[in-house]
């Protein structure tokens, strides 16, 4: 996750309740969403951005879990994600998601 990106949600959860914001992924990779889920949860795992050490233990998905599918537009999910969940390892995003909600994340949806 870029530092500018890791700024607007450091920003946003002093500005907002930590409690209601849920970060939504779209990274194609498990690994890549794994990075950027435990980034908004635990801290910048590089040590380079506005989270290092800061553990803001955020709700964090990726657009293609089945948690967070049922709450878009299936309309707009077709147009703007389906075709991309066509090559991904949804199995494996979900997973490493998965891992980094049980071991970080301070709130439930």
């Amino acid at each position: 996750m870029d530092l500018e990106n890791q700024k607007r949600i450091k920003d946003l959860t002093e500005e907002h309740n930590p409690e209601d914001i849920v970060v939504l992924l779209g990274a194609a990779e498990g690994e890549a969403s794994g990075i950027a889920a435990e980034t908004v949860t635990n801290g910048d795992p590089t040590f380079a951005g506005p989270l290092t050490g800061v553990s803001l233990g955020l709700n964090v998905y990726h657009v293609c879990e089945e948690e967070v599918k049922a709450d878009y537009d299936p309309e707009v999910y077709e147009e703007q994600v389906s075709m991309m969940e066509m090559v991904l390892d949804i199995d494996e995003i979900a997973e490493e998601m998965k891992a980094i909600r049980e071991e970080f994340s301070k709130y439930s949806a």
